[in-house]
């Protein structure tokens, strides 16, 4: 089992969390401009490196926030963590 680190909580059991999808996806600022293919990338088309990769992640059976998480997709080691709006963390080879 994983433990992740809320921010607001401190250390807890994966079990408290809810995965959120691959971190930094922009919504389109005009969704109705876009054709069904770039519509269909947005809603769909999500890198999957092997390595480090940014996730978001809910802290649903605690504090309710969302946060965001630099993990090893290889390892499942937690590199780093960091609230929605802060700059990422520099970390080597992270998508």
């Amino acid at each position: 089992m994983l433990h992740i680190e809320c921010p607001w909580c401190g250390p807890r059991d994966q079990s408290e969390f809810s995965y959120g999808g691959e971190a930094h996806i922009v919504r389109p600022t005009d969704p109705d401009a876009l054709s069904d293919e770039q519509w269909a990338d947005y809603l769909f088309m999500r890198a999957n490196p092997k390595g480090k990769h940014r996730e978001q992640w809910c802290h649903s059976a605690g504090c309710r926030r969302w946060f965001n998480v630099v993990r090893d997709t290889v390892s499942y080691e937690i590199v780093a963590v960091y609230r929605v709006g802060e700059t990422p963390p520099e970390v080597d080879d992270a998508d």
